[in-house]
């Protein structure tokens, strides 16, 4: 039996089975998250036609919702928001039956997606024991995970699921993504209130297989069908079943597949995800989760020591929307965890797949602080150009922050050409002469004589060794991020 037909056969058989009495859809449970206010919380779920369904909370608070109709099989409730906290016990009624969940908290819900450095499990960390050991620590950070499973066609629920909504322990986070677990633990120690994870990603899967066919429209990308990358299939069967939830925001880490697969269309087709994303989520939640709702990711990190492809800069140039830095223009209300300074020689799962997912993590959190938010004072930027200056023999760096600085002769590189840099144009080292508090000297030496038409930093698949490239924000923490200029 094929994966869709599989999929297809396990949901109607489901919904054969259980429509004599109400339930609810998939990812509700007990000991779930639900988004806290000004948002409010969906629930919906299956039942048999013309049934009344009445959804209670008890708790801190007490809430009663006005009875609906179960209409074409499907019910749907919009609860009062609700501020963050819990526990709460929640039932669903109807004629037929009443469903009881317990230990229902209220706070932000994050979904975390993307493929295998996002999947990398919290068991495969540095310091794995470590970090295990303080899940118990944060009672309040809820993991739920979806099963993996394909469909050419958008499914309403999910097919499985892999890990329950879940109070943390070692067990349960042993398999959960370390990035998305770090990431809640890192935001409740800021926030202090409940943090539902949703992680729904896999290993290996293009920008494509998570889209929309109207998102792959967007960059002409024709729908393509056959094989492990079909477009779409993700998306129908791991994001479209989650629409009606109230989500705060999303995290993201991709980006390795598609140095091989529409590279040169990513930065088309990941800006279009995210508003397709932000879009499908709002109209899906009835305008609970905001149409605009963050949109965090990790620039790639490294593959292969002493490289020459340019694959994995050029897709962390289009992962910024040829930018250099987010948010911007095109993508708005997004942030970014800078990660080409975080390599793993010695990974035993492979160069592709570093063990250093706490700052990853760590970095993404400082981006959610600043951007979704709105802390103030909260630096989540690394240093980026304001002003590139061409002098006699050198070029001069202007940074739109103080910077710390390591000497080195080749993180920057110059194209040396009489006419606008190219594809087959030649890029020479350009070693660091000297610096300030803000500013980069560069040696224009290298191109003896020639133009300079272009300059670039960090241009490698693995620039630099761990926490070892030249530049950095003042205190050490914040990498720059590789720039490309004519």
């Amino acid at each position: 039996m094929s994966l869709r037909l599989r999929a297809l056969f396990i949901l109607t058989a489901c919904l054969l089975g259980c429509d004599a009495k109400v339930r609810l859809a998939s990812y509700y449970g007990d000991h779930m998250v639900l988004q806290k206010s000004p948002a409010r919380a969906v629930l919906w779920g299956y039942g048999p036609e013309g049934a009344h369904v009445t959804v209670s909370l008890s708790g801190p608070i007490q809430l009663r919702t006005s009875p609906v109709t179960v209409t074409k099989g499907i019910w749907r409730v919009t609860l009062d928001p609700v501020e963050p906290g819990g526990p709460y016990m929640l039932m669903v009624s109807s004629e037929s039956n009443t469903i009881t969940l317990k230990d229902v908290l209220f706070g932000d819900i994050w979904v975390c997606g993307g493929q295998s450095n996002m999947q990398f499990q919290t068991s495969r960390v540095f310091n794995a024991s470590s970090e295990l050991a303080l899940a118990p620590k944060y009672p309040h950070v809820r993991p739920f995970q979806a099963a993996l499973n394909v469909s050419e066609t958008e499914l309403p629920d999910l097919v499985q699921v892999q890990i329950p909504w879940s109070v943390p322990t070692a067990g349960v986070m042993s398999e959960f993504s370390a990035v998305c677990w770090l990431f809640g633990r890192y935001l409740y120690d800021v926030l202090k209130y409940p943090i539902g994870l949703v992680e729904s990603c896999w290993g290996g899967t293009p920008v494509e297989a998570w889209s929309s066919s109207r998102a792959l429209q967007q960059c002409k990308l024709d729908r393509m069908i056959g094989g492990p990358r079909n477009d779409s299939i993700l998306w129908n069967s791991m994001i479209h079943p989650l629409l009606n939830m109230t989500i705060y925001g999303a995290i993201w880490y991709q980006g390795e597949a598609n140095t091989d697969y529409h590279p040169n269309q990513y930065n088309c087709s990941f800006p279009a995800m995210i508003d397709d994303w932000r879009m499908a989520f709002h109209q899906g939640s009835g305008g609970q989760t905001d149409p605009d709702f963050p949109f965090g990711f990790v620039q790639l990190s490294t593959c292969t020591k002493n490289s020459t492809s340019e694959k994995y800069p050029d897709i962390r140039w289009h992962q910024t929307a040829d930018t250099g830095f987010v948010p911007n223009s095109r993508m708005k209300k997004t942030f970014m965890a800078v990660a080409l300074d975080l390599p793993d020689e010695s990974s035993p799962y492979g160069t592709i797949h570093p063990r250093d997912k706490q700052d990853v993590a760590y970095r993404l959190t400082l981006g959610a602080r600043a951007v979704a938010y709105n802390q103030t004072g909260v630096p989540f930027l690394g240093p980026f150009p304001k002003e590139i200056l061409r002098l006699p023999n050198s070029i001069v760096v202007h940074y739109d922050q103080a910077i710390s600085v390591t000497s080195s002769k080749d993180i920057y590189e110059i194209c040396c050409s009489k006419t606008a840099c190219g594809l087959n144009s030649l890029w020479v080292p350009a070693p660091i002469l000297s610096w300030d508090s803000a500013s980069v000297r560069i040696s224009t030496a290298s191109c003896k004589g020639s133009s300079v038409a272009g300059l670039r930093y960090a241009w490698k698949d693995w620039p630099c060794d761990f926490k070892a490239c030249p530049v950095y924000s003042a205190n050490k923490v914040l990498p720059a991020p590789p720039f490309i200029s004519n």
